[in-house]
């Protein structure tokens, strides 16, 4: 985790620019008005909901499946090279190499990733995990190329927009290359009519999660699936990622990163339609694993448990290509093109003034492949995660957020950022 010293400073810079904000024009009635304009919006779109359909009684009966896999001392890594040398037959083969070549194919980019995610939920809907997973995949895809972005470009040095790069491309590919696997195997399982489960060890893929895909090809309970795989890829990328000496000391730790999440761009949104409204969540807190796990289980609950909030962002989904623009859901503020974007100096004003941006004054925020190549990694660790019982404590229901409606949030974090591009512009 990062340093006390570190967060007091965070806070201060956040008191900083929150002053910096109020001290416009205008600006306080803005938040105002925009905070109103989110608590109706979000009562609004609340309606109808659709049922999570959460059974207690199953989550209990998995819950002491997990205690029994539960290591004892070093048994836990002898039963997993046990389980990987057992017999397979030759469909079982063709099976493992088929997803193998297919993973590997498919976690070039974020892009692909996210597409991927994106097929596996149309095939089969009963796997409401993909259709999250491509959402938020989406939102890794904008955070990408936010860092090279108008708004941003002078708030870091180009190592620290590599580093944080690095972090949020790190973190997306580890996911996938741990779950994606995991999707194909039940859609195998689906075209063969026999249980895959038994190959889930040769991914390397946590002990945790047996039991779950074991319990869904029975009773397709998506929602406990659900939570189970969002504690599952949380946990994996814990230790890979977030508390990796290297993410923790040249990204983590710098003020560089603090600003990213203060300046608004820890928001996780999903747009209702082009150019409409966004609904989302803000994470405060990206190193604390539970405010992670617990986060994801309230964006689970925001999109499957609201019907209008699912119908418009599948719709969004189905439509708009993921490129990694933020012009995919906004084209009124943004562009790709950067000959076609304003030549502000200055842009906290300007954004106050007017809702969206005439054309040719517009924000810059690039297409993610235009301006970040492919990115080759070390080896990855694969030892297995679950190692105490701590994380069964979050297996419970998703309860859905009460605001959660993150148009004029959106539009305030943007501002922030822009405050502190233009103090930045000012000074230099």
């Amino acid at each position: 985790m990062t340093s006390t010293r570190t967060d007091s400073s965070s806070e201060q810079h956040h008191g900083s620019l929150l002053q910096m904000v109020r001290s416009i024009p205008g600006a306080a009635r803005e938040i105002w008005r925009g905070k109103q304009a989110a608590w109706q919006a979000s009562a609004q779109l609340r309606h109808p909901l659709r049922d999570i359909d959460w059974d207690t009684d199953t989550a209990a009966a998995l819950q002491s499946e997990v205690e029994r896999l539960l290591p004892a001392g070093s048994k836990s890594f002898a039963r997993t090279d046990q389980v990987q040398s057992a017999l397979v037959c030759e469909e079982d083969c063709i099976i493992l190499e088929e997803i193998k070549t297919l993973t590997q194919e498919h976690n070039r980019s974020n892009i692909t990733r996210t597409a991927a995610y994106l097929e596996c939920y149309e095939q089969y809907p009963e796997l409401h995990w993909a259709l999250l997973a491509h959402m938020v995949s989406r939102n890794g895809g904008y955070h990408m190329t936010d860092l090279q972005s108008d708004l941003m470009h002078n708030l870091q040095n180009q190592s620290d927009r590599e580093r944080m790069y690095r972090l949020l491309e790190r973190c997306n590919a580890l996911i996938f290359q741990d779950a994606y696997p995991q999707l194909l195997l039940y859609m195998n399982s689906r075209r063969i009519g026999r249980s895959c489960f038994h190959l889930l060890s040769h991914f390397h893929v946590s002990a945790f999660m047996t039991p779950f895909w074991e319990r869904f090809w029975l009773e397709r309970c998506s929602s406990l699936l659900s939570v189970a795989l969002i504690i599952n890829e949380q946990n994996y990328i814990e230790s890979r990622v977030v508390q990796h000496p290297y993410f923790q000391k040249e990204v983590l730790s710098k003020p560089a990163f603090h600003l990213h999440n203060l300046a608004g761009l820890n928001h996780i949104v999903f747009p209702l339609g082009r150019g409409a409204g966004l609904a989302g969540r803000v994470i405060e807190h990206f190193g604390k694993l539970d405010e992670r796990i617990m986060f994801g289980k309230g964006l689970y609950a925001l999109l499957f448990g609201m019907e209008q909030v699912h119908t418009q962002v599948l719709e969004f989904a189905r439509l708009v290509p993921h490129r990694g623009s933020r012009a995919e859901y906004w084209p009124g503020l943004f562009t790709i093109r950067e000959d076609e974007a304003g030549e502000h100096t200055l842009y906290a004003q300007a954004l106050l003034d007017e809702e969206w941006l005439p054309e040719g004054q517009r924000l810059y925020s690039p297409e993610l492949l235009s301006v970040w190549g492919d990115t080759p990694y070390e080896p990855i660790t694969r030892q297995d995660w679950l190692q105490t019982r701590d994380c069964l404590g979050y297996l419970t229901a998703p309860r859905r957020p009460w605001l959660f409606e993150m148009s004029h949030e959106h539009r305030y974090g943007m501002l922030k950022t822009a405050l502190a591009h233009d103090a930045k512009a000012i000074t230099h």
